[in-house]
């Protein structure tokens, strides 16, 4: 994977990470059916799993080298 891509996939993952906040707060103060609160929650839940795993990738892989 070149250093652009893991450049991308780290700002996917922080984005995840963002809209997995703001799913979880949805889902516990404003809504009320709890259908809703468990899709918004599990959606939540696996966008934050995904981008710990991107970001351990990441973290672990290390530079790609070069010039």
């Amino acid at each position: 994977m070149s250093s652009l891509d893991k450049m991308w996939l780290s700002f996917y993952a922080m984005g995840f990470m963002m809209i997995s906040m703001g799913l979880i707060h949805v889902s516990r103060t404003k809504l009320t059916n709890k259908l809703l609160k468990i899709v918004f929650a599990v959606i939540a839940y696996g966008l934050l799993i995904f981008s710990f795993f991107a970001m351990i990738y990441l973290v672990f892989n290390g530079p790609t080298g070069g010039a």
